[in-house]
């Protein structure tokens, strides 16, 4: 995978967060050895990576010591902070013939500059996928968005593959879109959910009896959307064209503008990419 290497270079994870742990599981089970997991400071970020690293086999620190022999390091941390730790570790230890890769969704390979400078090759590798804590999810099915120098982008590419996901390229100058499109399939998703529990209250129906009688519909129209695509998953009111629906939902949501405002928002979004009846007659009501 790298030159002069017969085997599965060895890795040093950047960060403990979510994506870190998750990572650092799916690549000890895919086979690699977790050479270090390394903590942004001490402190409560050094008290994950410690966990971390008993739950892996790895060891924790505070700082890249000379003593950690990785041949490969992976950054799951902020966007924020990727460049000032590339910066730090830069100025520790030899870097030639190393791969360093980050996982942001929105910033390109060159947050790692300093260490490109020290003659890394450098990538990003963004798995379109959620991780929260409590939860660690397979990145096996997970497509991962892949930019950089060649060197890593064929480790990535291997690595990706070993871990069940599937890699494909992407521009740098398209990763802020796609980072929205990423943010819109989940964040803002969770957003709309979070909202749809508020209108439930308006009914007279508490938070964790909605999200529980919610299930059923939320999880058909995945699968109405992932069976006939969005224009065939599309149902309800709007495709109808009923007008005088429509009225009733934006009269009883007056109370809640937040919510009033999702609606007509997503309303209009539907006018516009998806198949409905009484088109003009809708826009003029979500336009008044």
């Amino acid at each position: 995978m790298l030159p002069g290497m017969k085997g599965k270079p060895r890795i040093a994870i950047v960060g403990a967060g979510n994506l870190g742990c998750a990572l650092a599981i799916s690549l000890r089970k895919a086979g690699y050895t977790i050479e270090a997991v390394i903590a942004r400071s001490r402190g409560a970020s050094l008290k994950k990576a410690q966990r971390l690293a008993r739950e892996i086999g790895a060891r924790a620190f505070a700082s890249r010591p000379t003593s950690v022999r990785a041949d490969l390091y992976w950054f799951c941390v902020p966007d924020s902070q990727i460049a000032r730790a590339a910066r730090a570790l830069a100025e520790q230890g030899e870097w030639k013939e190393r791969i360093v890769l980050h996982s942001s969704g929105a910033l390109t390979s060159d947050e790692l500059a300093a260490l490109r400078g020290r003659g890394a090759a450098v990538a990003s590798v963004h798995p379109l996928m959620t991780f929260v804590r409590g939860s660690r999810p397979s990145l096996a099915g997970v497509p991962f968005a892949i930019e950089g120098d060649a060197a890593a982008v064929r480790a990535a590419r291997q690595i990706v593959s070993d871990v069940g996901g599937h890699a494909y390229s992407i521009h740098k100058a398209d990763k802020a879109a796609y980072h929205a499109w990423g943010t819109f399939a989940s964040p803002l998703f969770t957003a709309l959910l979070a909202t749809t529990e508020q209108v439930a209250g308006a009914a007279g129906v508490n938070r964790k009896a909605a999200r529980r009688r919610m299930m059923p519909i939320l999880l058909q129209t995945l699968a109405n959307y992932a069976a006939f695509d969005a224009a065939g998953a599309f149902s309800g009111p709007i495709v109808r064209g009923d007008v005088d629906t429509v009225k009733q939902h934006l009269r009883v949501l007056r109370d809640m503008p937040a919510a009033r405002e999702v609606y007509a928002a997503l309303a209009r979004a539907a006018l516009l990419y998806l198949p409905v009846k009484n088109r003009n007659s809708l826009k003029r009501i979500l336009a008044s």
